[in-house]
């Protein structure tokens, strides 16, 4: 937006933060001109499949391996749009961003929790079973959490990693080089 605009605002901040979460949820960097033209600029080659439930499994990161809940994705999609509106009055203030997140963390946790609650030992099985079904079981539901998206080393995104270097509901995150 900088380059469209010429002006750094929060509100550009706010846009900014929608291409990182892109980014997040691909894999990928918001410009790679080693993809195929079609798919070079991020933004433009996500709109197709992102707001479709059907298609979305087509722009997720393949190192997640199908392996998170489509609903918390489909929720950081809905919010990385928001943040991606072309009139910054329509983007949402980065403290409302991050309320957002929040309520994407707190709902991604308690989906977790009755997953992994609902396991029970049955009659003839032991605890060594039971530890083996409850992974099973949470693999396959496993959720989108920006705490472990934040963690994914990603190589692609010009070799700068994002961690969490604080815990609670959001974590705050910092730049660091490898």
């Amino acid at each position: 937006e900088y380059v469209h605009t010429g002006k750094l605002t929060a509100k550009s901040d706010v846009w900014s933060f929608g291409v990182v979460l892109y980014e997040l949820l691909t894999g990928r960097r918001s410009l790679d001109r080693n993809l195929p033209r079609s798919e070079q600029k991020l933004l433009e080659w996500v709109k197709p499949f992102a707001t479709d439930p059907k298609k979305l499994h087509t722009i997720m990161d393949p190192r997640l391996e199908g392996k998170y809940c489509l609903e918390s994705a489909q929720n950081l999609v809905a919010l990385a749009n928001r943040c991606l509106k072309k009139q910054p009055k329509s983007r949402p203030r980065m403290s409302e961003v991050v309320e957002m997140l929040d309520q994407i963390i707190k709902t991604s946790n308690s989906e977790t929790t009755e997953t992994i609650a609902s396991t029970s030992i049955s009659p003839g099985e032991d605890a060594a079973d039971t530890k083996k079904l409850s992974k099973d079981k949470s693999s396959r539901s496993r959720v989108f959490e920006i705490k472990d998206m934040l963690t994914l080393k990603n190589n692609s995104v010009g070799r700068l990693y994002w961690r969490s270097v604080a815990s609670g509901p959001i974590a705050r995150m910092a730049r660091t080089w490898p």
